[in-house]
Parts: C-alpha cells; sequence; structure tokens
C-alpha cells in the first residue's frame, strides 16, 4: 500500500480516494464503540499525517529553493475532509444517539444506562464510553455535523 501512495503514476485525487475508501475503513472499524485516549488520539493524527505526506509528497521552498516536508496546517489545507480524530467522534455520538433511541428492553440499552456491580480494578479510574460522549458534548463536537443538539440530564443523555 506504501507504493500506491508514493506512485507518481496515480493522481492525488485517486490517493485520497484509496484512502477514503480502503485505509480509513479499516482504520475506524469499531472506533464508535470504543473509548479513546489522548494518547490514541495523538497516534491517529500522527498516522493520518504520515498517509497525506506520502500522498502529498513535499514542496520546494519559495525562498530557498529547497525540498521540504509538508507542514501540519499546509496538510489540513490540502486535505478538506474533517480530521480522523473528528471523524471518530461524530461516529461516536451518532451511535450514542442510536442506543438512546433503542427501547429500554434492548440490551444494548440497558448496558449504557446500567451500572456495573462488584469491584473496579486498582488505580486510577479508566476512561469510559460515556465520559467520552460527555466531553464531546461539552466540547460542541455535534455542531456542523448536523446533528440535533443533545441535553445532558443528570450525567445522561
Amino acid at each position: 500500500m506504501q507504493n500506491i501512495l508514493f506512485s507518481r503514476l496515480l493522481s492525488k485525487n485517486l490517493k485520497i480516494n484509496i484512502y477514503r475508501t480502503i485505509i480509513l475503513p479499516v482504520v475506524l472499524y469499531g472506533w464508535e464503540a470504543w473509548s479513546l485516549t489522548l494518547r490514541e488520539e495523538r497516534k491517529l493524527r500522527l498516522f493520518e499525517n504520515m498517509v497525506l505526506r506520502r500522498i502529498f509528497g513535499s514542496r520546494r521552498d519559495e525562498v530557498t529553493g529547497e525540498w521540504r516536508r509538508l507542514h501540519n496546517e499546509e496538510l489540513n489545507d490540502f486535505y478538506s475532509s474533517p480530521n480522523i480524530v473528528r471523524v471518530i467522534k461524530s461516529r461516536r455520538m451518532g451511535w450514542a444517539g442510536h442506543v438512546a433511541r433503542m427501547g429500554e428492553e434492548n440490551g444494548v440499552y440497558r448496558i449504557f444506562v446500567g451500572k456495573p456491580e462488584g469491584k473496579r480494578t486498582l488505580g486510577w479510574p479508566r476512561r469510559k464510553w460515556v465520559d467520552n460522549i460527555m466531553m464531546d458534548l461539552q466540547e460542541g463536537i455535534w455542531s456542523g455535523l448536523g446533528l440535533p443538539r443533545v441535553e445532558i440530564v443528570g450525567g445522561r443523555l
């Protein structure tokens, strides 16, 4: 796959389509149900920037005439789609809305609103999926995505 992204025979639009249709679905499979840590978000951004640098290549500096790598801002300008973390957060919000609309007899909904029993593991509490949803709502991830505004009542959607 690396050779395809480096190939000069393929256009940049075709490489972007390959990235969107083949690479992204494989990387994002199941992410709407996972809870992301900041380290994982950073690794995903690094991965996406690496792929975009292979697609867009390097640029010649106008002042010095030397070849240089593209900066992250330039990559974001060339690649007009939202970044990978934003896509994950929007899919997670869509999945949260889907689960919130399920009936009470559904097992997924009962897990979503239920409290686990038993002892938790030692150490700092792990970030839960619901905590990520609450953080996304507070950040305003839903704005600009066409999602309806969701009210938080008592720590639940």
